[in-house]
C-alpha cells in the first residue's frame, strides 16, 4: 500500500534516523505497509502507552503493527537496531563501539542479596535504637 499523508507525531523517526536503521530491515517479509510506517506506528505505542486497539486511524491497522512488533521481537531486529545505535552513538562520542570494561558496585550487590534473604523493614532498627519495640 503506498503511504499516504498522515499526521506528525513526535514519536515518528525522522528522515535521518530512518536512512540509520532501514538497512536492517532486510530479510523481513515484504508487506502492504512500508516498514517506515509500521515502526513508527510501533514507537507511538511505546511514546504513548496506548492500547493496541487505540493506535490512530492513520496508522496501518493495529493487529498488521502488531504482527509486525512480534515478527520483529522474535527475529531479534529491535536487539539488533539497539545494539546498532549504541555503537553509533559511542563512536560519535569518540569512543570505542564496545565498552573495555564494566564497574560494578559490590555493596549494592551485597544489599540486595542481604535483602532478599531476610526482608528489610526500616521501622526496626529506628525503634529499637529509641528504646522501643
Amino acid at each position: 500500500m503506498e503511504e499516504k499523508e498522515r499526521k506528525s507525531y513526535p514519536s515518528n523517526l525522522t528522515d535521518e534516523q530512518w536512512e540509520e536503521i532501514a538497512p536492517l530491515y532486510t530479510g523481513m517479509r515484504n508487506c502492504a505497509w512500508s516498514k517506515r510506517e509500521l515502526t513508527d506506528a510501533v514507537l507511538y505505542l511505546v511514546d504513548s502507552g496506548c492500547k493496541w486497539r487505540q493506535l490512530p486511524h492513520d496508522f496501518p491497522p493495529y493487529s498488521t503493527v502488531h504482527s509486525f512488533y512480534r515478527r520483529a521481537r522474535i527475529s531479534g531486529l529491535w536487539d539488533k537496531i539497539l545494539e546498532h545505535l549504541v555503537k553509533k552513538t559511542r563512536t560519535n562520542a569518540g569512543r570505542k563501539e564496545s565498552p573495555s570494561y564494566a564497574i560494578i558496585d559490590s555493596q549494592s550487590v551485597k544489599t540486595v542479596a542481604a535483602s532478599e534473604e531476610r526482608g528489610i523493614d526500616g521501622g526496626k532498627k529506628r525503634k529499637a535504637e529509641n528504646g522501643t519495640s
